[in-house]
């Protein structure tokens, strides 16, 4: 299927690796236009050379640290006019209500929420002005699952996704749309080293990892490209009367 993609600009952060990298792939062969922003400069510039390597398309990168409003102006203003924006960069500590200081919270918070918010608050006053362009909010399935182990993450995550659907919901008179994506378990390279810890605790062996994915939906997490495709779609205009929506994609579990 033509996803009617072709020259768009596409913004994605978190762009380096796991969600955001197979994001990026699945758009260049989409033939978007990339612009990848991360922390890490070395691996965000491997990733973006490998891109260029297999697709004829611009891929441009921006090191930077999202987690002050300022931070997120001035990478907003390096970008130029995008079309697309993509938030995914981000991860919020584990821990039960007494375990997470405030410290980390906010830190975590901080980068997660308040950077996917300050994005779009910058990216949406940009694209009502030309009256065109979509955000595609990567988000996380704790958000409606609750768990008290990952309070703050099911805290933050929860509020993304009520961002996402106020925002959403308004978007279509300014000709906008906005969307998010609830992933559960994706086998991330963070994702593998956990379970590589879990499994070399409990069996002894790092390399029985995919033993603790088998009580899983199909027996395994979502693939990161998995992920990547449904952002594409959501993006385009072949789901163009979507917004507001957050899809979750986590095997049904």
């Amino acid at each position: 299927m033509d996803l009617q993609l072709a020259g768009k600009t596409v913004l994605i952060t978190g762009g380096s690796k796991g969600i955001g990298k197979a994001t990026a792939e699945v758009l260049a062969e989409e033939g978007c236009n990339l612009i990848l922003v991360a922390r890490d400069a070395r691996l965000l510039e491997e990733t973006a050379a490998g891109i260029r390597g297999s697709r004829q398309i611009n891929v441009r990168t921006i090191p930077a640290d999202l987690s002050s409003d300022a931070a997120v102006r001035k990478v907003a203003a390096e970008a130029g006019e995008i079309d697309i924006l993509v938030n995914n960069a981000g991860a919020i500590p584990p821990g039960d209500v007494l375990s997470v200081d405030d410290a980390r919270w906010r830190q975590a918070w901080d980068l997660k929420v308040f950077g996917y918010i300050s994005f779009c608050r910058v990216v949406y006053g940009q694209m009502k002005a030309r009256g065109r362009g979509v955000i595609v909010n990567v988000i996380g399935a704790a958000g409606e699952k609750f768990p008290t182990g990952y309070i703050a993450g099911a805290a933050g995550n929860a509020s993304l996704m009520a961002f996402t659907r106020a925002l959403g919901k308004g978007a279509p008179a300014d000709g906008l749309r906005v969307v998010a994506i609830n992933p559960g378990p994706v086998e991330t390279d963070r994702l593998v080293m956990l379970r590589r810890a879990e499994a070399k605790e409990k069996f002894g062996d790092e390399n029985r990892w995919r033993e603790l994915t088998a009580g899983m939906p199909f027996g395994r997490a979502a693939t990161p490209r998995e992920i990547g495709n449904a952002v594409a779609f959501l993006a385009s205009p072949v789901s163009g009367y979507t917004t507001g929506t957050v899809l979750t994609i986590d095997g049904g579990g």
